[in-house]
C-alpha cells in the first residue's frame, strides 16, 4: 500500500470500529470489547508504519476536490509533514492503552459499549485533525470531538456533577468555536483556499489583508479547545468523566488539538507580532495561574487537570515565541506522562476508595497495594516536574531555549517582549509545577494511619499500560537529537544556561515542599494535625470496579468537605506554601464567580424575563383571542333553547326595532 492508503486507514479503523460496537453492542456483546481494541491498536501499527515511511523529509501531501461550492473548494486533503505523523503515533499509542485500560476499569459498566465506541470515534476524530489538510475537513474532526468530550464528561449522568461538567465542557468550547469559525472564513477570504499548503503560500507571498484579525479569531478557539486562560474552566470540572477519559482528553485528543493547530499554521499567527504578543500573554497567565491552583486542590485528577492547563501554556508559550518544534516536543512527551498520570490516579482512587489527597494522607500501605501504580507514577511525577533525565526535562528546556532566543533577539519571528514573558512565567511555572507534583507524591504515598483496605491485585490490562508508558515518561527525552528531521530540522537540545535554570527552580520547588510537608507533619517528635484531624469521606468497595470506587468518591467529596475542590486540612503543605493565598487559588481565582456574575447571571435574568413576557404578556392575548370567540358563542348558545314560541318572540322583537330604526332614520333624512 502506499503511504497515503495506509494514512487514509489510520483514522478510518476507529470509526469503523466506533460503527460496529454501536450497531453489535447489545446483540453481540462479546464483542464489544475486541471492537474497541483492535481497530485502536491496528491504527497505532498504521500511524508508526506511516511515520517510518514519512522519515521526516518532505511533507506528503495528496487531495481530491469532495465537493463544489462555487467559490472557495473544498477538499478531501491529507498533508503529511514530521509533525503530524509523530502526533498521529502519540495518539494511536494512548488512545489504544486507554481502551485496553477501560476494559477492565468499566468491565462491569452497562453503558460500556457505547462508551467504548465514543473514544474510538473521539481518536478517529483527532487523527482527521491530525492528518487533515483541508481547513474544513479538520473543522469537522475539531467539532465531533467536542460532541463526543460531551457524551463522555457525562458518561456517569446520573450524578449531577457530571451533567453539570458535560454542559460547561460543551457551551465553552463552542463559545470560542464561534469566532474560529469567522476566523477560517476569513483565513480562506484571504487565501482564496481551505488547502493548509495553500494557505502557507498565501502568508509567504503576504497575500493575507487581515492577520491580526485572523489570528486574534482562531486563538478564541485555541484557547476554548487547548483550555487556555480565559476559557479554561471546563477542564477541571471535566474530571467528574471517567479516568480514561480524562488521560485521552488531557494527553492525546481535545486540548492537545488547538496546540497543534496552531503548530500546523504558526506562519498565519506570526504574520502579526500583536498576536503572538497576545499568546505569549494568555501563556504565561495560564501557566502560572494553573499551577498555583494545583497547589491548592484536594482531589487529586483536578491536581492533574491544572497541571495539563499549565502545561499546554508551556506549549503555547513555545508557539509564541515561534518555535513549534519545541511546542510538540514537548505535546508528545507530555502526552506520555499525563496518560500515565491518569491512569494511575485511577489505580489510586479505587486502592484508595476516594479521591481526596486528604484522605490518603492519612492511610497507610498504598504503595504496598498498588506498587505498579506507584512506581510508574513516580516516574511521571518526576517526568512533570521536568527532574533530568527525565522526558519533561527535555521538552521543557526546549520551550526555556526557545524562550530565551525570542528574549535575547535572536529569533526572526517573536518579539522580544514575547520572550520575556515566556522566560520568566515558564521558569516560575517550573518552580510550582515541581512544587505540586512534590505534594501529590508525599500526600498520596506517604500516608500514616490505618492501612487500605487490600483490593487484590489490580487487573493486568490497568497496571500493563501504566509500564508501558513509563517507558517514553523515562526515555523520550533522550530521543531529541535523533528527532531533528521531524522538527523543521531545528535542534532540540538543552542549553546550559537554562537547564541550571530550569532544574534549579525544580529541585528548589521539591525540597521548600518537602520541607513545608515535614513541618506541618511533625512536630517535636509527636503527631502534628496530620494524625489528630481524621478527614476524608472513604468508600471502598473491594470487590467492586474501578469506575464505582470513582463514582462514590467525587459524590462524597463535596459531602465531606463542603466543596468539590479543596478540603480544609491544617495538614496541607500547600496550604503553609500559599498562604493567605491558598483560599482563592482553591477557589481557581474566582474565575468562575465572576463569569457567573458577568455573563451567566445576566442570561439568566433575561431568559427569565422572556419567559414572564412570553407567558403573562404574549399568552394572555392568546387567550384572550380565544375567550371572546368562546364568550360570544356561549351568548348564542343560551339563546337556542329550541321552543319555538321564544324564536318567535325574539323575531318579532327585532322586526320591531328594525321597523322603528328605519322611521328614525327617514325622519332624520
Amino acid at each position: 500500500m502506499t503511504t497515503t492508503t495506509l494514512a487514509v486507514l489510520v483514522p478510518l479503523l476507529p470509526f469503523l470500529g466506533a460503527a460496529a460496537g454501536l450497531l453489535l453492542g447489545r446483540k453481540a456483546p462479546a464483542f464489544v470489547r475486541p471492537l474497541a481494541v483492535l481497530p485502536t491498536l491496528a491504527a497505532a501499527a498504521l500511524a508508526v508504519v506511516v511515520a517510518v515511511r514519512q522519515g521526516g523529509g518532505a511533507a506528503i501531501s495528496a487531495a481530491t476536490e469532495l465537493t463544489p461550492t462555487g467559490s472557495v473548494p473544498i477538499e478531501l486533503a491529507l498533508y503529511l509533514d514530521g509533525f503530524a505523523v509523530l502526533v498521529a503515533v502519540l495518539v494511536g499509542i494512548v488512545a489504544s492503552c486507554v481502551q485496553i485500560y477501560s476494559t477492565a476499569y468499566l468491565r462491569d459498566d452497562p453503558r460500556y459499549p457505547s462508551y467504548a465506541a465514543l473514544i474510538s470515534l473521539f481518536t478517529s476524530a483527532m487523527l482527521l485533525v491530525v492528518y487533515s489538510g483541508d481547513l474544513m475537513v479538520l473543522l469537522v474532526g475539531w467539532e465531533i470531538m467536542g460532541i463526543c468530550s460531551y457524551f463522555l464528561v457525562g458518561h456517569y449522568w446520573e450524578t449531577e456533577v457530571a451533567r453539570a461538567a458535560s454542559l460547561k465542557a460543551f457551551l465553552v468550547t463552542k463559545l470560542g468555536d464561534v469566532p474560529f469559525l469567522f476566523g477560517l472564513f476569513a483565513l480562506a477570504a484571504d487565501a482564496g483556499t481551505f488547502r493548509i499548503t495553500g494557505i502557507l503560500r498565501t502568508v509567504a507571498d503576504g497575500g493575507l489583508d487581515h492577520p491580526t484579525l485572523i489570528a486574534l479569531l482562531l486563538l478564541a478557539g485555541v484557547a476554548g479547545k487547548s483550555a487556555q486562560f480565559p476559557l479554561h474552566t471546563w477542564l477541571p470540572d471535566a474530571m467528574a468523566g471517567p479516568t480514561p477519559v480524562s488521560a485521552l482528553i488531557h494527553a492525546a485528543t481535545m486540548v492537545a488539538a488547538g496546540v497543534y493547530f496552531v503548530a500546523r499554521l504558526l506562519p498565519v499567527f506570526a504574520a502579526s507580532a500583536a498576536a503572538l504578543v497576545v499568546l505569549a500573554v494568555m501563556a504565561a497567565v495560564t501557566m502560572v495561574g494553573s499551577a498555583l491552583a494545583a497547589l491548592a486542590q484536594d482531589d487529586i485528577k483536578r491536581v492533574l487537570a491544572y497541571s495539563t492547563i499549565g502545561q499546554l501554556g508551556y506549549m503555547t508559550g513555545a508557539l509564541a515565541v515561534g518555535d513549534r518544534g519545541a511546542a510538540v516536543f514537548h505535546l508528545l512527551a507530555h502526552g506520555a506522562f499525563k496518560a500515565l498520570l491518569f491512569l494511575g490516579a485511577g489505580v489510586i482512587i479505587h486502592a484508595a476508595g476516594t479521591n481526596s489527597l486528604a484522605a490518603m494522607s492519612r492511610m497507610s500501605g498504598l504503595t504496598k497495594r498498588i506498587p505498579d501504580a506507584y512506581w510508574t507514577m513516580t516516574v511521571a511525577l518526576l517526568a512533570l516536574a521536568a527532574i533530568p533525565p527525565f522526558a519533561g526535562f527535555f521538552s521543557k528546556e526546549a520551550v526555556l531555549v526557545a524562550a530565551e532566543h525570542a528574549a535575547l533577539g535572536e529569533s526572526e519571528i517573536a518579539p522580544g517582549a514575547a520572550g520575556w514573558t515566556v522566560l520568566v512565567s515558564g521558569l516560575l511555572t517550573a518552580l510550582l509545577t515541581a512544587a505540586y507534583a512534590t505534594r501529590l507524591w508525599l500526600l498520596a504515598f506517604r500516608g500514616t494511619g490505618p492501612e487500605v483496605p487490600d483490593h487484590g491485585r489490580q487487573p493486568l490490562a490497568m497496571t500493563g499500560v501504566l509500564w508501558l508508558l513509563a517507558v517514553p515518561s523515562l526515555g523520550f527525552g533522550l530521543t531529541a537529537a535523533y528527532l531533528a528531521d521531524w522538527f523543521d530540522g531545528h535542534a532540540l537540545t538543552p542549553t546550559l544556561t537554562t537547564s541550571v535554570l530550569g532544574t534549579g527552580v525544580a529541585l528548589v520547588g521539591v525540597l521548600i515542599t518537602y520541607g513545608a510537608w515535614r513541618a506541618v507533619h511533625f512536630k517535636e517528635g509527636t503527631a502534628a494535625p496530620a494524625a489528630r484531624v481524621p478527614l476524608g469521606a472513604v468508600a471502598a468497595h473491594p470487590d467492586a470496579e474501578p469506575a464505582v470506587s470513582e463514582v462514590e468518591a467525587i459524590a462524597t467529596h463535596e459531602e465531606a468537605y463542603g466543596d468539590i475542590a479543596s478540603a480544609p486540612d491544617p495538614a496541607d503543605p500547600g496550604r503553609l506554601l500559599l498562604g493567605p493565598l491558598h483560599r482563592h487559588a482553591a477557589a481557581a481565582f474566582h474565575v468562575d464567580a465572576v463569569y457567573s456574575a458577568l455573563f451567566v447571571r445576566p442570561v439568566r435574568a433575561a431568559a427569565e424575563l422572556v419567559r414572564f413576557l412570553d407567558r403573562e404578556v404574549v399568552d394572555t392575548y392568546v387567550r384572550g383571542a380565544g375567550a371572546g370567540p368562546r364568550l360570544l358563542g356561549a351568548v348564542v348558545r343560551r339563546a337556542q333553547t329550541g321552543n319555538v314560541q321564544t324564536y318567535l318572540s325574539a323575531l318579532l322583537a327585532g322586526s320591531v326595532v328594525l321597523a322603528i330604526a328605519a322611521v328614525l332614520v327617514a325622519a332624520g333624512a
